[in-house]
């Protein structure tokens, strides 16, 4: 499932491409032909992204609500689109560029107290640091009323916003923190560490489009266990101590930490 950078790259990159100009809709597939007929023709106003989730403002018309899930995807075309695939659920055309977009799991119109019932039932997003100045105070108190291990809880979209497996490894390693630590014994400090340490990693995906937490990682094609200290690397030693990586599983997903580095 694309963690919270992917989501944030998608939503700065169709607004830059869609916003303010009039956009024609279709469902190629079939299954939200009246959402796009009654979005079609208008002009879109905005993108915004929280966490996992992405809202299209239209004018005079309901906001487009997507989460891909764990199989939806966005292509993106300037010219000569193919013709879309039959699981294309939603197509969008301006005279520049063709969006498709398949198989996610939510594609709806929505009203502006659906979106903020949607919004309210999530954690703080950590690439809106800078335009919600208690955020790390919200995921505090979040981590402060759970007893479940720090590496479930963390994964609670209702806790923190955007983060996914990969990115759950990778946090609580560089803070030193053992994934079955329950949440509500995490200092304060150090829950604000991690906190910092996710507004860092993520906005490094979304400036380099991809998830690197090993320090000056080449640009370009490089294997995934070569930008990462612990997520799928069970088979390597510690980059930091060079003891094993344990593996096991939580929140019903593979999670990797190293027990000399992240003690219990």
């Amino acid at each position: 499932m694309p963690e919270g950078h992917t989501i944030r790259r998608y939503a700065d990159r169709h607004r830059k491409v869609l916003a303010g100009r009039k956009v024609a809709a279709s469902s190629p597939q079939g299954r939200f032909t009246a959402g796009a007929r009654r979005l079609s023709g208008r002009e879109l106003l905005d993108v915004d992204a929280h966490g996992k989730h992405l809202f299209y403002r239209w004018k005079r018309a309901e906001t487009l609500h997507v989460h891909l899930g764990l199989y939806g995807k966005f292509k993106l075309f300037r010219k000569n689109p193919p013709p879309p695939t039959p699981g294309t659920r939603l197509a969008l055309t301006t005279d520049e560029v063709t969006i498709y977009l398949a198989g996610p799991t939510v594609c709806e119109l929505i009203v502006p107290s659906q979106e903020e019932a949607i919004l309210a039932r999530l954690g703080p997003d950590p690439l809106k640091a800078d335009t919600n100045g208690n955020s790390a105070e919200v995921f505090i108190a979040n981590l402060q009323r759970r007893r479940i291990p720090i590496g479930a809880a963390i994964l609670d979209q209702s806790v923190i916003a955007g983060i996914g497996n990969i990115y759950r490894a990778e946090g609580l390693f560089l803070t030193s923190i053992h994934p079955e630590t329950p949440a509500n014994e995490v200092s304060a400090a150090k829950a604000a560490e991690l906190w910092d340490k996710s507004v860092e990693l993520l906005e490094r995906g979304v400036t380099e489009g991809r998830i690197a937490t090993l320090p000056r990682v080449p640009l370009g094609k490089t294997a995934e266990t070569d930008r990462l200290y612990v997520y799928n690397r069970e088979r390597f030693p510690c980059r930091v101590c060079g003891g094993p990586i344990s593996t096991g599983e939580m929140a019903a997903r593979s999670i990797w930490w190293c027990n000399t580095c992240q003690a219990a």
